[in-house]
């Protein structure tokens, strides 16, 4: 009966997705054409790559913060290497992506081994990124213009596919994402901590070692997102990224995902991005005033919270 729920929640998200591309491409004229769909998904690619990570976290009843000042430090952290350093770029984007590993192998720590809730730990990691991007960047952006390879990562097009090569890295990130997540130990493992801490615990598991390692996953994927965000730019601005962490959340609860713990999927999570992405664009074509899109954003997340509440009563009756 749970899973039936569960199916239902990600039809009425998917319901929900077609119901508002069909609204503004009524709506407006220039909604859908080539150039606008690939902004919506240029802007689903870096939301959507921060929401996987934070998928896990959610299932486990935790919480991240950090990832949307995480990702402008991993971005800044990549104008470093590749510019200022000049190391390969293959060598720049590795090392990137496990910088943001480290964010969240730090967050894991300082939640599963010194015991603080997820949300302070998130917190103090959410200030200490913002400080430390504006710090090694001297609060100046580092530009990628020599640099082509690595711009040509999210704004090329691979094998001639009529799409960025962003959208591919995103597509190729969701299946990894719902492999970890569904056909592996960690995954199980992640429900089942989510689902009940002290019974996962009880059963021999070490929840403080995969909650560690939930978090650093969750950094990997806010490491990728900071080498796209700085590609799509040929640029790593100090001072973007703050606000993402709300949008990433809000994907991944629209999507499904329980903030309880123990539910959610990554399908759901992508459509929770997309719906995002075709808001914040959608509105932005109207025309609307950025006050009254945070209120209807807000809104949409407090229909998702209640519909999980909902939900959730249903199934204990």
């Amino acid at each position: 009966m749970s899973a039936v729920r569960d199916r239902l929640q990600q039809f009425l998200a998917f319901g929900s997705l077609i119901a508002i591309f069909l609204f503004f491409s009524i709506a407006s004229s220039s909604f859908l054409n080539y150039s606008n769909v690939t902004s919506i998904l240029f802007s689903t690619v870096v939301i959507g790559l921060l929401a996987l990570g934070t998928t896990f976290v959610i299932i486990t009843s935790g919480i991240d913060l950090s990832i949307g000042t995480g990702m402008t430090l991993c971005a800044v952290m990549s104008g470093v290497l590749i510019v200022n350093t000049g190391l390969p770029v293959w060598l720049g984007v590795l090392g990137t992506i496990l910088f943001g590993g480290l964010i969240g192998f730090v967050n894991g720590f300082n939640v599963s081994f010194l015991g603080i809730p997820p949300f302070i730990a998130t917190l103090a990691m959410m200030l200490v990124a913002q400080g430390l991007a504006l710090v090694i960047s001297d609060s100046t952006p580092i530009y990628f213009n020599d640099e082509p390879g690595y711009i040509a990562i999210s704004t090329g097009h691979l094998l001639g596919v009529d799409f960025p090569n962003a959208v591919l890295v995103l597509a190729v990130a969701t299946v990894i994402a719902a492999v970890v997540l569904n056909r592996t130990i960690l995954g199980r493992y992640t429900y089942s901590i989510g689902s009940n801490e002290e019974a996962t615990a009880l059963s021999g598991i070490s929840v403080r070692k995969w909650k560690l390692a939930i978090y650093t996953l969750a950094g990997l994927f806010t490491g990728l997102a900071g080498v796209m965000i700085s590609a799509r730019l040929a640029s790593a601005q100090p001072g973007t990224g703050i606000g993402y962490e709300l949008q990433a959340i809000a994907a991944v609860v629209i999507g499904g995902t329980s903030l309880a713990g123990g539910k959610g999927s990554i399908v759901g999570t992508l459509i929770g991005a997309l719906i995002i992405s075709v808001l914040n664009n959608g509105l932005q074509i109207m025309s609307i005033p950025q006050e009254w899109q945070n209120v209807i954003l807000g809104a949409v997340i407090l229909v998702a919270v209640y519909a999980d509440m909902a939900r959730k009563r249903s199934s204990t009756v």
